[in-house]
């Protein structure tokens, strides 16, 4: 628990350090004998052998000083096949030492039960002698810089993370960069890649002092077709305000760009650095998921894991919040508080929602849609100061700092999501299930643009098939849901049916290491998810609502809390024609429900919660939807697109619809 010294403290903590300090050489040198008696046992001596090279199995453990990362000889147990570079068969192991390990444990020699242990990933944290972060009021912290941030531009746009905004004559050309990248390109490539930004946190993080010997980091991005300053100044902001000795490299992965400034451009520019930033690039599209696992194999300097989107810019004093948990504990995860850069005009403010001051824990509801619920008043008592790290359930996935080997130690993503979604609640679950923590850390601050209507996207490549994101959905819940699946199929019935592939070696995971139940996570970790996204009662029926013996289909129009459905072709893509009513009587779409408008007869759908807007009755055989609460008929005007309420008439062939549940997904 992070808190506040007296002086008096401060100065028995330096003794203490001293202490432990020559303890710690005499500690090294017994380590040391112990190693070379222990590890240095050849694979036949060992009686089991995990990883093909001999010189690999050999090698010895770190050393204290080297907290168990920054050693080049050692290098950990991977226990994933898909892993580049060590297999393990975990099957063979289990199968062979199964009855030595329950049998005849008692008798097995010392050594060699250590060497079967450590070949077993347990998950235990491992905890370095790491002094906690220390608050001095008034004190400016040991991190923070002592002068105001120098402009890349004196007076240059964008400055100051200030809003640059362009004149009408930009019109099109803006239009044009934002159909390709998601951005306004026009404006951001006017602006410096080395521009100062504005200090968001709260004026408490300036006097936190952090402990000297944090861990080295790898920050990896990942890219495809991104725009090359957005780009490049994600780079240039982690250059600028990273101090240099715990920026080990910067590597960009770029997921089979085909731009040309992507290419020979790009190498020559970033050889200014001296290999400090490394570009890999993938043989085929493998999407940002697959890319991300492939970025932790070739960052091979630092002892963590930074992951920043290509078009982020970091805040002032980012790094050392972000990275003592993690130095104390290699089982924590953290994840800076993600400011919005507006797309526009690259002005950086905070995100939206959260508690009074701006705190949000990651959450979502029963169809796997990302949220973002205020801190909790469990929470806040847990901390002694307000921008202490806290408990998150989930993180947005886009960035995030994990000590490197135990992030291989948990098998990196699982390798059967592809290319985007899903993957920010897998790594959540499994860090939280099996024996970790994640953290949101408060005076780390990234600012993170997000992409603006208009953007063409990036589509996935053929290979992959259709409904990438829903068939992650349904692996991840399949995996570490249990019971709770069922509430994801009550929200998204339509991927009941979905192919999904074979999940056993991820069960077996969960199997072998202990990780815990679903039950115990919504129980301690995510308690208050279900007080925002209650827990969907059971479905009557579900798809799309055809008007009976037509084409046309309600759609919502992509509303959301708010605005009138209409009448449309019926498309078979689900989406926005996709509806379900269940037990409860409400008409849904996702966390939407449809009602009857302001004037008493559109339709319209709105946010609704488990006890709201319990409506509707589908009488399948009559082919009919009766508003309950008005005792008047679902009907629809195919001139007009529209659909409302009225009287029923059993003669009135518009008030008969059908629930279609035979969708393309």
């Amino acid at each position: 628990m992070w808190r506040v010294a007296s002086e008096g403290e401060l100065k028995l903590i330096g003794s203490l350090v001293s202490l432990l300090s020559r303890l710690d050489k005499k500690l090294d040198f017994i380590l040391e004998r112990q190693e070379s008696e222990e590890y240095h046992t050849s694979p036949k001596e060992a009686s089991c052998k995990i990883v093909k090279d001999d010189k690999e199995a050999n090698r010895p453990l770190p050393n204290k000083g080297d907290h168990g990362l920054g050693n080049e000889k050692f290098k950990p147990v991977v226990p994933w096949p898909h892993v580049e570079g060590v297999e393990v068969d975990l099957e063979s192991i289990r199968r062979k030492n199964k009855a030595k390990n329950e049998l005849n444990h008692h008798g097995v020699d010392n050594k060699q039960q250590n060497i079967i242990q450590r070949q077993y990933l347990t998950f235990k944290p491992q905890t370095f002698v790491y002094p906690d972060p220390v608050l001095r009021p008034g004190v400016l912290g040991n991190f923070e810089p002592k002068e105001p941030e120098p402009h890349g531009v004196v007076g240059g746009p964008g400055e100051e993370a200030k809003p640059y905004v362009l004149g009408p004559d930009y019109k099109e050309s803006v239009q044009a960069s934002i159909k390709e990248f998601g951005f306004n390109m026009v404006a951001s490539d006017m602006i410096s890649l080395d521009r100062s930004v504005n200090d968001l946190r709260q004026e408490e993080c300036k006097y936190w002092h952090y402990d000297d010997n944090l861990l080295t980091s790898s920050v990896v991005i990942v890219f495809h077709n991104e725009g090359w300053s957005t780009l490049m100044r994600t780079v240039h902001s982690v250059i600028k305000r990273t101090p240099r000795k715990y920026l080990a490299e910067i590597v960009l992965i770029d997921d089979f760009s085909n731009k040309a400034h992507l290419q020979e451009r790009l190498d020559d520019y970033i050889k200014q650095w001296n290999g400090l930033v490394k570009v890999f690039r993938n043989e085929r599209r493998e999407g940002l998921i697959q890319a991300r696992s492939i970025g932790a194999q070739k960052a091979k300097l630092g002892q963590v894991l930074v992951y920043l989107d290509a078009h982020c810019e970091v805040g002032i004093n980012w790094y050392a919040p972000l990275i003592a948990p993690i130095s104390k504990d290699r089982t924590t995860c953290t994840v800076p508080l993600i400011d919005v850069i507006d797309g526009n005009t690259f002005k950086i403010v905070p995100q939206g929602g959260g508690d009074e001051d701006g705190f949000a824990r990651g959450a979502w509801d029963w169809s796997m849609l990302w949220k973002r619920v205020p801190l909790t008043k469990r929470e806040k008592e847990s901390r002694k100061t307000k921008t202490e790290p806290y408990r998150s359930p989930a993180m947005a996935g886009g960035l995030f700092a994990i000590e490197r080997d135990f992030f291989f130690e948990l098998g990196l993503y699982d390798p059967g999501l592809q290319i985007w979604g899903g993957e920010n609640f897998e790594i959540s679950y499994k860090i939280w299930q099996c024996g970790g923590k994640l953290l949101f850390v408060p005076c780390s601050r990234v600012g993170h643009i997000y992409r603006l209507q208009g953007w063409q996207g990036n589509p996935p490549p053929v290979y992959v098939g259709s409904s990438p994101t829903l068939k992650n959905y349904v692996r991840v819940v399949e995996v570490w849901w249990d019971e709770y699946k069922d509430y994801f199929y009550a929200s998204r019935p339509e991927t009941k049916a979905l192919p999904y592939g074979d999940i056993s070696e991820l069960k077996k995971f969960r199997e072998d290491h202990n990780c815990k139940s679903f039950k115990w996570f919504m129980e301690e970790i995510a308690y208050d998810i279900t007080s925002y996204y209650p827990l969907p009662p059971k479905n009557v029926d579900w798809g799309e609502i055809r008007g009976f013996e037509t084409s046309y289909c309600i759609d919502s129009m992509g509303h959301t809390n708010g605005g009138f459905v209409e009448l449309g072709p019926c498309h078979r893509m689900g989406g926005n024609q996709l509806f379900r009513i269940n037990e409860a009587n409400q008409l849904m779409q996702y966390d939407q429900c449809l009602t009857k408008g302001p004037d008493g007869s559109k339709i319209m759908i709105t946010h609704c919660n488990q006890n709201e807007f319990k409506e509707w009755q589908f009488f399948k055989n009559l082919h009919r939807f009766t508003h309950i609460p008005s005792g008047k008929c679902l009907d629809r005007s195919e001139v007009l697109h529209q659909v409302f309420i009225s009287e029923c008439d059993s003669s009135k062939a518009t008030q008969k619809w059908e629930m279609n549940n035979i969708l393309s997904v």
